[in-house]
């Protein structure tokens, strides 16, 4: 197997993998909207960030 067959194989392999994980991202972000987030992930991602906060400023 020369180089560019190794590359086109990796290619092959990184888009199959990216396909799995913007499936389960989709996924993930419907049963966040599901149960009460009303953007899913980017809520999600919002709520973390601001209880990281008020830990930070809790004597």
């Amino acid at each position: 197997m020369n180089e560019q067959d190794k590359l086109l194989k990796r290619v092959s392999e990184l888009e199959s993998l990216n396909d799995q994980l913007m499936a389960e991202l989709r996924y993930l972000d419907g049963l966040l909207k599901k149960i009460g987030f009303a953007q899913g992930l980017k809520t999600l991602k919002f709520a973390a960030l601001e209880m990281i906060d008020q830990d930070k400023n809790t004597p």
